[in-house]
């Protein structure tokens, strides 16, 4: 038995389909191999939140707390899910008792493992979540958004590390959206995380956008992680993770061995290939296997959002412009202070960039969104705003140097309220909150499913 075995998150169910496929996998396509899957001896199963909760309701005609209820009935093995901190799933921050009600019911329905984490990384719009997260007697695991800019040095992840501990936190993941993580500072970067937060867990999370990512885990893996996400061979590799089989390979008959029987995976990996297949016929999905691009060492976009940005321009008859936004991205993202690329930030500069770009001149049509970044609406980014661009989109409107929730009155009763009017007088608990974080969406589907 390995002395020190690394421990690992599969995010087949999860974050591999959501970075091939769109997030269109089912709950009839995972049912087969849960037996499977719990036998392996995984650290988690990440199975829930990030755009899953959206998709279930909004494409897949399914409740994504009824899915919830059936993978905890099925898994022993700790189910593990993507909370963006006050914004819950959404792209909005809620009231403080949106944040507490739903982290409780979620934890009830069978959640785990909570990975949460802000898009600036300001801590402040961790807390609520955190603390509703610990008492609901889940493992919550603090998180490192992962960037790089003139601010973002190895010192300010481990003050950012200093303070996740100090709120309480049960582990620490280092998220790498973007794949922007390189090897050796990976081992740099892990080591200096170790050193400050001791015994505490440290996992690693990365996308293989820019080929780096096994090279990454293995000299994460010298340098003392302790837990790795990777994904099923069928949704690995590409804008997914690196591959669960290759890396278990990679570490047996080391001190490091996972102890996980990658031959027993097989059936899954048979089974995941033919669903991967099935999804893009069904959903007439256009790729679901995604080549290495090293642009993204450059632009920092994360893969799925590359796409986006061409489509959007190519609607417009400017697809020539395409270069012209990739290079004013990283211009918009310095004026706007730095934030990590990563939901809602990255949709935030793309589209201040778009416009930028289709108007040929810089800032002259503002979404809200940037507006409000540029105010703290969304919280602290990590340096100040461009003060010439600050005037020019929002003049001399106040900065919000506070935490942002602290101006959002309580909500639910108000949702309970609105939802009874719509003619949902006792929607459950479940329900209301389904209602807050999608208030369309959740319509449609009670309207087809109440």
């Amino acid at each position: 038995m390995a002395k020190k075995p690394v421990r690992i998150t599969e995010t087949v169910l999860r974050d591999g389909h959501q970075s091939l496929t769109a997030t269109r996998m089912r709950l009839d396509d995972m049912k087969p191999m849960l037996e499977t899957l719990d036998k392996a001896g995984y650290f988690a199963i990440e199975a829930w939140g990030g755009a899953t909760f959206d998709t279930c309701l909004r494409f897949l005609n399914e409740d994504p707390w009824a899915r919830l209820d059936y993978l905890k009935a099925h898994l022993k093995t700790p189910i593990s899910m993507l909370l963006r901190g006050q914004n819950l799933l959404g792209y909005n921050h809620y009231a403080d008792d949106v944040v507490a009600a739903f982290v409780k019911k979620m934890v009830e329905h069978g959640i785990g493992v909570i990975r949460v984490f802000d898009a600036l990384n300001d801590i402040r719009n961790l807390e609520v979540a955190i603390k509703a997260g610990k008492e609901a007697g889940a493992h919550v695991q603090g998180t490192c958004v992962y960037t790089i800019s003139p601010y973002h040095t190895k010192e300010s992840y481990v003050e950012l590390a200093r303070g996740l501990v100090k709120m309480g936190v049960n582990s620490i993941c280092i998220k790498d959206m973007s794949g922007l993580l390189k090897p050796y500072v990976a081992y740099d970067l892990v080591k200096a995380l170790k050193a400050e937060i001791g015994d505490l867990p440290l996992e690693l999370h990365t996308h293989y956008t820019s080929g780096f990512g096994s090279m990454t885990y293995l000299k994460a893996i010298e340098a003392g992680v302790d837990i790795i996400d990777c994904a099923l061979s069928p949704f690995a590799l590409g804008t997914s993770q690196p591959c669960t089989e290759t890396m278990i390979a990679a570490l047996e008959g080391t001190d490091r061995d996972t102890n996980i029987d990658r031959h027993a995976l097989k059936p899954a990996v048979l089974h995941f290939a033919q669903v991967k297949k099935d999804l893009a016929e069904t959903f007439k999905l256009a790729k679901t296997s995604f080549d290495v691009n090293t642009d993204v060492l450059d632009f920092q976009i994360p893969g799925g959002m590359l796409s986006n940005l061409f489509n959007q321009l190519k609607e417009q008859g400017m697809e020539d412009k395409y270069q012209d936004l990739l290079d004013e991205m990283p211009r918009v993202r310095a004026d706007l202070g730095y934030p990590p690329l990563v939901t809602p930030s990255s949709q935030i500069v793309g589209s201040m960039a778009t416009f930028n770009v289709m108007m040929g001149e810089r800032y002259k049509i503002v979404p809200r969104e940037v507006k409000d970044l540029a105010r703290g609406k969304y919280g602290r980014t990590p340096l100040p705003v461009n003060e010439e661009v600050r005037e020019k989109i929002i003049g001399n409107d106040p900065i919000i140097d506070y935490r942002p929730a602290d101006d959002i009155p309580p909500q639910m009763e108000k949702l309970k309220t609105e939802l009874a009017e719509k003619g949902y007088p006792n929607a459950s608990i479940e329900d209301v909150l389904s209602y807050a974080l999608f208030p369309e969406v959740a319509l449609e589907f009670f309207k087809n499913n109440r």
